[in-house]
């Protein structure tokens, strides 16, 4: 019996219930057969898949050592924890959930410090002054020192952070910080600012490949699977389908059409019977409907995709393509 492929979501809160979410709607429901209190799940229909949960470090880790084909997970944690992480990884599709930024933070009360350039004078200055590097608490040790070095930042020690990073600086153990943040309300409330080009990262939650999985034929084609039923889903997601007949209907009208509204004709020009079918932006529905009654359309009906499935997936590709350097 070959080994089963390994699907990790994250075990608890938010983001394993937007996880879930997310592949509810790719049409791939997560079950615990065993109760919520179980650590592993399966996907229905999919008889050779393990779903493994496990908190979002321990996927990145687990992810690093091949344990693990998929995994849902952030970014930051990634280019935290594997160095050399677009070797090792692959960020096959970003989930629109898990939003935050890994920032430099430093006191409000610093009114001159503005930039990293400026916190490059201040370090210095500090250190001729006290004798001493400047203290950043963080637990992002590996973005830290990899940002400063981008800025030629050098005067400045870590100090590794264990609890609430963002009251380092008001308790005295440290100068600054590097956190996560999203809304930078609880940075705000504890006298902190973040620099205009201090965002290290942009991150979010991503669905994410290991290169050093076992990538059998039948890991392969099962990954293929999943990810056709993700890119369906994100392709219907971006557009509303479009139904009309009218005879006046041509590959000039069709070709302005897609210019003027993005629109694309998936299966082709009207049929005999004058039947067409478009599929439009959803921004564009109402302009689109009034451009083809104006060239004859007596009546235009608008419906939601749940999915669509074109020949080509563009996630697998990019799998594929990974797995092939």
């Amino acid at each position: 019996m070959s080994a089963p492929f390994v699907l990790a979501v994250p075990s608890k809160g938010r983001l394993q219930e937007n996880a879930e979410a997310f592949f509810t709607r790719a049409g791939l429901s997560l079950a615990k057969p065993r109760g919520a209190r179980d650590y592993r799940g399966t996907i229905a229909g999919l008889d050779n898949v393990e779903i493994a949960y496990l908190s979002a470090s321990e996927i990145a880790s687990q992810l690093a050592r091949g344990m693990v084909h998929l995994g849902v997970t952030g970014e930051d944690l990634l280019r935290e924890s594997i160095p050399d992480a677009d070797k090792r990884v692959l960020l096959i599709d970003s989930l629109g959930f898990g939003s935050a930024n890994v920032v430099v933070a430093v006191p409000q009360a610093w009114i001159d410090v503005r930039t990293m350039a400026d916190l490059d004078d201040v370090t210095t200055g500090f250190r001729a002054q006290h004798n001493r590097r400047m203290r950043v608490a963080t637990k992002y040790i590996n973005l830290t020192r990899n940002f400063f070095a981008s800025h030629g930042v050098v005067d400045y020690r870590i100090v590794e952070s264990a609890g609430a990073t963002e009251g380092a600086p008001a308790v005295g153990t440290a100068e600054m910080i590097v956190d996560i943040t999203t809304t930078g309300a609880t940075l705000a409330a504890n006298g902190l600012k973040v620099l205009d080009d201090g965002v290290i990262l942009r991150s979010q939650a991503n669905l994410v490949a290991s290169r050093d999985a076992d990538w059998s034929a039948e890991a392969r084609e099962t990954a293929r699977v999943i990810l056709d039923h993700i890119a369906a889903r994100a392709r219907a997601s971006k557009y509303r389908e479009v139904r009309t007949r009218f005879a006046g209907c041509n590959a000039a009208l069709l070709n302005e059409a897609h210019n003027r509204f993005g629109v694309v004709a998936p299966f082709g020009g009207p049929t005999s019977s004058g039947m067409l079918t478009l599929h439009c932006p959803p921004m564009h529905l109402y302009a689109l409907g009034s451009f083809l009654r104006e060239h004859g359309a007596d009546t235009v009906s608008i419906a939601s995709l749940d999915y669509v499935l074109d020949r080509e997936n563009p996630l697998f590709a990019r799998l594929e393509a990974f797995l092939r350097q």
